[in-house]
């Protein structure tokens, strides 16, 4: 991360709330063709979440604690506070100075950006403001959130409105949390209805609508330089297992999660100069 942090722009989304299964199944069988285009061998990596809900999830991410992978350790981080003692802070690590890792990247020269989603990025109210209160613009309206049936859509225009206003020299640190995939998600399964309720299914199905709306942030992103992406959930959610139905607790369906790192290429030419 230390040849990465300086040369490339940064893409962070967390696609809220996404279970491992159901996006591994999507990816599997060709369902989710422009993200799986971009997976590591077509397939999302099996990682559990820092944290069993949104706010507690993105506080770790934050601070550098990305979900780790889903076998013994330890697994040396991307991103790390400098911390006497840690055993997951390596040669490759970007280490920095600051409480958190928005913070650290600004002090680099990032340009560091929020397109929320859910309610704890709505900025209403001192708990809806913390986590975008740590950038350096935030971004959130209703047509972003989880009651909205084309939240991505509007999500990714202001993302890309947001990379066009910025100088060609300037580093961004561009964070989407996306909430089509958070309750309630029945609007995006065909025929369902408000009845119907949310189910794996229409869970599945807004994974489906994302898939067909993110190539644009994806152009965006690299419309200026080389980018490093990282595209994960922060936390499943169960409909059902064992008893259990949302998430805030602890179930299999609530900490296993999908994960993917990759480069997007910029323009021609732009390699070299990354």
């Amino acid at each position: 991360m230390n040849e990465i942090v300086g040369s490339h722009d940064l893409l962070l989304v967390t696609l809220d709330t996404l279970r491992y299964d159901v996006a591994a199944e999507l990816a599997a069988a060709g369902r989710i063709p422009n993200l799986a285009r971009h997976l590591p061998g077509g397939r999302w990596e099996r990682r559990h979440a820092p944290g069993s809900f949104t706010y507690a999830s993105h506080q770790a991410i934050f601070a550098g604690f990305l979900p780790t992978p889903a076998a013994p350790g330890p697994h040396p981080r991307l991103f790390a506070a400098r911390f006497a003692g840690s055993e997951t802070t390596a040669d490759g690590t970007f280490v920095y100075d600051t409480p958190d890792l928005v913070s650290g990247l600004a002090k680099e020269g990032y340009r560091t950006a929020c397109v929320g989603g859910v309610g704890f990025f709505n900025g209403q109210g001192p708990l809806g403001s913390v986590l975008p209160g740590l950038f350096e613009e935030s971004h959130w309206e209703p047509a972003f959130g989880v009651a909205s049936p084309t939240s991505f859509e509007s999500q990714v225009t202001r993302a890309e409105e947001i990379v066009a206003a910025l100088p060609p020299e300037q580093r961004v640190l561009l964070f989407v949390n996306v909430s089509a995939l958070h309750q309630p998600n029945w609007f995006h399964l065909p025929g369902a209805t408000r009845e119907s309720g949310d189910t794996r299914a229409s869970h599945a199905a807004a994974l489906e609508y994302v898939d067909r709306h993110i190539g644009r942030l994806f152009a965006a992103m690299s419309s200026r330089r080389p980018c490093f992406a990282i595209v994960c959930s922060d936390h499943g959610t169960a409909y059902g297992e064992d008893g259990f139905t949302g998430h805030r607790l602890g179930h299999e369906a609530v900490w296993t999660v999908p994960y993917a790192q990759f480069f997007l290429d910029g323009p021609p030419g732009t390699e070299a100069a990354a």
